[in-house]
């Protein structure tokens, strides 16, 4: 199993039009053959020290794949294609971690 973790850098006040895009695309990628866990996440608030700044513009996407060819397909897959045409002018930028369990 592999974990990969998405930040999406949304370009000011995009954030709800690029959750709307993304949850529609949720129910195919989960449907996709090794994909565990597929969740977009927001900041929130805590208190907490270690924590850095809200990041309003930020969406994190939290997954989990049975391995890393199911990632892989998962990144071409059409519907992904799609996706990513359908936001391309509210994204900003993207990073991603693979990590594995240690």
């Amino acid at each position: 199993m592999i974990h990969v973790i998405a930040t999406i850098e949304l370009n000011p006040n995009c954030r709800e039009a690029f959750l709307e895009i993304f949850h529609r695309n949720v129910p195919q990628v989960r449907a996709e053959k090794g994909c565990l866990n597929y969740a977009p996440t927001v900041d929130i608030e805590t208190g907490l020290a270690a924590q850095g700044p809200i990041r309003d513009n930020v969406v994190t996407i939290v997954e989990a794949w049975d391995g890393l060819e199911a990632l892989q397909a998962h990144l071409g897959a059409p519907h992904m294609n799609d996706y990513r045409a359908q936001v391309k002018d509210l994204v900003r930028g993207v990073t991603i971690q693979v990590l594995q369990p240690a």
